[in-house]
């Protein structure tokens, strides 16, 4: 008997989410788990953000299909929910903003005609939470950023190809972490 589980939810920041454009499927089946690899080699099917939501709309016509932004101190995501997430489309519809939300979800790469990359979340839940929850991500998320910024001196397959594709610049995401921390800061 065979128990289906969840791949963990990498967290990372806006920025670098939004930098990353290669996706791939690990095996030939079409049910085979897509992922997303990033510039500091994480291999993301699964995505866990926390940031202020700061603009929501419904942009669907017959039924409703929302489309968020969740800011970090890095950037900005922006997430899709509609009938296939009933749960996050309906706590889209339902809150105010600006608010702090946390959000699990696929992420999702979309090459338009131009040959431009956007990247966004499909949200699998949604949920309300406070500014701490939210500062704790940053830190969070801050660590396991530079723990992958470490690691890229490896030999793991996924870190080299991500080293390859996107000839990563570790000090820029040095300073990318660095700046989400000192924002913590600044709040207080």
């Amino acid at each position: 008997m065979s128990t289906y589980v969840r791949e963990v939810a990498k967290r990372m920041f806006a920025k670098e989410f939004r930098n990353s454009d290669l996706s791939f499927r690990e095996g030939d089946d079409v049910y085979s788990p897509q992922y997303l690899l990033t510039p500091t080699g994480a291999r993301v099917n699964r995505l866990f953000i926390v940031g202020t939501l700061i603009e929501k709309e419904n942009i669907g016509n017959e039924a409703e299909y929302w489309r968020g932004r969740v800011t970090d101190p890095t950037g900005t995501f922006t997430i899709y929910a509609g009938q296939y997430q009933p749960e996050a489309a309906q706590l889209l519809s339902e809150c105010e903003t600006p608010a702090f939300v946390a959000v699990a979800g696929k992420p999702s790469v979309y090459e338009t005609p131009d040959g431009d990359t956007i990247t966004s979340i499909r949200p699998e839940s949604i949920s309300i939470v406070d500014g701490n929850t939210r500062d704790m991500w940053v830190v969070d998320t801050a660590i396991q950023t530079i723990n992958r910024l470490h690691n890229l001196d490896g030999s793991d397959t996924y870190v080299v190809r991500a080293k390859e594709h996107y000839n990563t610049d570790k000090g820029s995401y040095s300073s990318m972490v660095l700046d989400a921390l000192k924002s913590l800061k600044e709040q207080i």
